[in-house]
């Protein structure tokens, strides 16, 4: 194929926007990781922009011995791994009957299920429905409540009406059953779907943060997310060994730095290990036969 004057000028157009709208969003972070690695008087200075200046790992020191950082870090990763699975479990056996149309009644079902994405309830009557169900005060009350999102619900269901039928009967034909169908056929050929979704789930549960103010009040089980606001707009550290020459050093704006970066880094490495998949998954339900 030939390029044009145009298609190169798009192309170019394309590159620096693209570029521009990259560095913008990488930018920050970097930053963020300097200021973390910086001693006080470069920070205080202003000295600190895109490399660490008096390079130093005490901020990570102080918040790794601090034991509430660890709390808050088993229950968001507890949240994350068991809230995905219940997200991606009852979204993908509600989306999957939605999607066939020998199943009675799902017109209705996808109605009510519109509903909810159109309007959600407020927040007093979800409280109360949470402390009637006694899950006050404890992890469920971070994973149950928000087990499916009406929005992949019809991401997932689009992705099912694609599969081809006749190998969904032929599975019939041969004695299979719908669970079966499901779990050895549907699942394998939604590996995209299932990847998309799963990162959209995990990453909503790893920033899980405002459902925890509500709803937990015992410090041993507010997840990272918590903490982190505490650190950042109160300056309140737990109990640690740091001696008080080390403290000197460090600057509270490096020590916020510092625990933003232990608290972002975990949920970044999930992608390389589903960026395959993710890329797939991206046009899910784009496309309607």
């Amino acid at each position: 194929m030939i390029m044009t004057r145009g298609h190169k000028i798009f192309n170019i157009f394309n590159l620096v926007l693209l570029g521009a709208l990259g560095l913008s969003m990488v930018l920050p972070l970097i930053h963020i990781i300097a200021q973390s690695l910086s001693n006080n008087t470069a920070i205080n200075a202003g000295d600190v922009s895109f490399w660490p200046v008096g390079f130093t790992l005490g901020s990570y020191k102080l918040i790794l011995q601090d034991p509430t950082i660890w709390i808050g870090f088993r229950n968001s990763v507890i949240i994350t791994v068991f809230g995905t699975f219940i997200n991606l479990f009852m979204t993908t056996t509600l989306a999957y009957p939605l999607s066939r149309p020998e199943y009675l009644y799902r017109k209705s079902i996808l109605l009510l299920v519109l509903f909810t994405l159109i309007f959600s309830a407020p927040l007093i009557p979800n409280y109360l429905l949470i402390k009637q169900l006694g899950m006050l005060n404890t992890l469920w009350a971070l994973m149950l409540p928000m087990a499916i999102s009406a929005f992949n619900l019809f991401v997932m269901r689009s992705f099912f009406l694609n599969l081809p039928s006749e190998l969904l009967d032929s599975a019939r034909i041969d004695g299979c059953g719908e669970f079966r169908i499901l779990w050895n056929i549907v699942l394998p050929l939604s590996k995209p779907a299932m990847a998309t979704m799963g990162i959209m789930y995990a990453v909503g549960h790893w920033n899980r943060y405002a459902e925890a103010v509500f709803y937990i009040d015992h410090r041993q089980w507010i997840p990272l997310q918590v903490r982190l606001r505490e650190i950042v707009f109160t300056d309140q550290m737990g109990q640690s060994d740091v001696s008080s020459e080390l403290l000197q050093l460090l600057s509270p704006e490096g020590i916020k730095m510092a625990v933003i970066v232990v608290a972002t880094i975990p949920i970044l490495c999930v992608y390389p290990f589903l960026q395959k998949h993710f890329i797939q998954g991206m046009m899910v339900g784009s496309v309607k036969s």
